[in-house]
């Protein structure tokens, strides 16, 4: 069975293309899909049957091989530096909490600051 991955593919419209390692370009419907996959992203690895159809090759019984590798696994940081920056930030979030504690929400300004530190280091670990 050939294989390849995902060129691009279009859930709205229910198609899309792969590229076999040989470099063909072929034809995938929704239909040819494993059962429950709706989504797929490009980088894709896929093994398939191919058939020729009115407009060229046509992809058959698809299977996933591998998903497509993350970019945001690629480009986190490593884990030392990771750590150090949550040590930080749990200095900040203690300072946060002692304001709380004497019943003041920090300044709109240094919220907004945290709260988007916080979503950076939860982008990074959900990598």
């Amino acid at each position: 069975m050939p294989t390849g991955k995902v060129k691009w593919y279009e859930p709205s419209k229910g198609f899309g293309f792969l590229v076999t390692d040989e470099g063909q370009e072929v034809y995938l419907n929704a239909s040819a899909l494993p059962v429950g996959t709706t989504e797929l992203r490009p980088g894709t690895r896929m093994e398939f049957g191919v058939a020729e159809g009115r407009k060229g090759a046509q992809a058959l019984s698809v299977r996933i091989i591998d998903d497509a590798p993350s970019v945001a696994r690629a480009k986190r940081k490593p884990a030392e530096d990771t750590a150090v920056l949550i040590e930080d930030l749990i200095k900040v979030l203690d300072s946060v909490s002692n304001g709380l504690r004497r019943g003041r929400y920090p300044e709109k300004a240094q919220g907004a600051k945290v709260a988007a530190v916080l979503r950076a280091v939860a982008d990074d670990l959900d990598a």
